[in-house]
């Protein structure tokens, strides 16, 4: 069980956070109308002599978290070292820490995600959105198909968990797989923010469902009331995801308007310039310009 512990607290974590994150962009984007969740980095000879801003803040933490979780699954607690993948001195070649190796494949495949990342916002010449997508998307099928095969053997309460994990895995994966090739969806925004949630809490609650069973007994994966119970949980995690979602919603729009209020002059209002084909809009607001300055 131990194992199960370390396994989904730390990923628990990191999905949590980067949930919060995620849904305060979302939010605030939609609130201001933008066309993008964030803007796209300008050619690199356009962004000043300035690097540090564009750090891109996600790639360096899936970076970290990532190298965090692969070393604390060969190397902890101190003074273990499950490194060895085959045990050569025996004759039938066992594959040794198995799960040790899967959530470090996981880990590893979000570390590449989030080198893509950094490299693509900070070190290329021009932002590669599609390739960033991509290698997140990858992330989350490989994760997908290592839950599937991290069932093999166990018992029926780990298959039901772990079937019920790659639920929101899955459609991770297959909203930015769209968004390689249709970015920029507010829908899909929406969507990511919410299974962003479901992941992130559910692979905490497994923390404590796989210790404490709501009876305080420990769990059987025999008792159909046990299985039933942990559906129902994970089903209730749907809806608190989607609740999570709108509360941060509605504290950046509170936010967004007391301080959009607070920012606006009085008699002054923020008209955005239009962007259309047809500049007749355009000509109004300059020639109004000249009127008042004297000049554009």
């Amino acid at each position: 069980m131990m194992g199960t512990l370390e396994g989904h607290l730390l990923p628990g974590m990191f999905f949590l956070i980067f949930s919060l994150y995620y849904s305060v962009l979302m939010s605030l984007a939609l609130l201001r109308g933008q066309r993008f969740l964030k803007p796209p980095l300008p050619p690199r000879e356009k962004r000043g002599h300035r690097s540090w801003p564009s750090v891109p803040v996600e790639g360096v933490m899936k970076a970290v978290i990532s190298v965090i979780g692969i070393m604390a699954q060969f190397f902890y607690p101190p003074g273990e070292n499950r490194l060895m993948m085959v045990d050569w001195e025996d004759p039938q070649r066992p594959f040794l820490f198995k799960d040790s190796w899967q959530h470090a494949t996981m880990y590893g495949f979000f570390l590449v995600s989030g080198v893509v990342d950094i490299l693509s916002q900070w070190c290329w010449a021009r932002q590669n959105i599609k390739l960033e997508r991509a290698a997140e998307a990858l992330a989350f099928y490989v994760l997908a198909l290592l839950m599937a095969s991290h069932v093999e053997n166990k018992g029926t309460l780990e298959i039901r968990v772990h079937l019920l994990l790659i639920v929101p895995v899955i459609l991770l994966g297959l909203v930015l797989t769209i968004e390689v090739w249709a970015p920029d969806q507010p829908p899909l925004w929406v969507l990511k923010a919410w299974m962003w949630q479901v992941l992130g809490n559910w692979l905490l609650q497994l923390c404590v469902v796989m210790y404490v069973p709501p009876s305080g007994q420990p769990w059987k994966g025999d008792n159909p009331t046990d299985l039933a119970f942990l559906t129902i949980f994970f089903c209730w995690h749907l809806g608190f995801g989607a609740a999570t979602v709108a509360t941060v919603y509605g504290l950046c729009s509170l936010w967004h308007h007391h301080w959009s209020s607070w920012r606006e002059a009085p008699g002054a209002k923020y008209q955005p310039c239009p962007m259309g084909s047809s500049s007749e809009e355009l000509e109004k607001l300059r020639s109004g310009t000249e009127l008042q300055d004297g000049s554009i």
